[in-house]
């Protein structure tokens, strides 16, 4: 089954441009409760995830940086630690178990690489869940 109907469009998820500040990332995840978000670039291509670890190493690797200052720091300029890798919109969910099982969300793109929404993991997990018993 295609993930396309398990897509969870990306005016339905919040998401970060790598030009915002790393105090803005940090009110984007505090906002919408979310220990991770896709980042995409001016061109809607998805560049990768920011994790609160990501900006805590950041905080705590740069001699200088504050609460007070972060507003400074760009998201292009914080290291990923974390690589979200993304999936094609015509993958197969069953191309999706291991990607589900070291990633909260799995992001989705066009044949451009624009971002186009995720797939969460829950919804992986259901749809194992269902196949599985029936």
């Amino acid at each position: 089954m295609e993930i396309s109907s398990f897509l969870l469009p990306k005016d339905q998820v919040a998401y970060i441009t790598n030009s915002l500040s790393m105090l803005e990332a940090l009110e984007q995840l505090e906002q919408h409760h979310y220990t991770a978000i896709p980042i995409i670039d001016n061109e809607g291509k998805y560049v990768g995830t920011l994790s609160e670890g990501d900006l805590l190493w950041k905080l705590k690797n740069t001699a200088g940086l504050t609460f007070d200052n972060i507003g400074e720091v760009p998201v292009s300029d914080i290291q990923k630690h974390v690589h979200n890798e993304s999936v094609l919109i015509n993958a197969e969910m069953e191309d999706m178990l291991t990607l589900a099982a070291d990633q909260n969300f799995v992001p989705v793109i066009d044949k451009e690489g624009v971002f186009v929404g995720i797939i969460r993991r829950k919804d992986i997990i259901e749809y194992y869940t269902r196949n599985i018993t029936d």
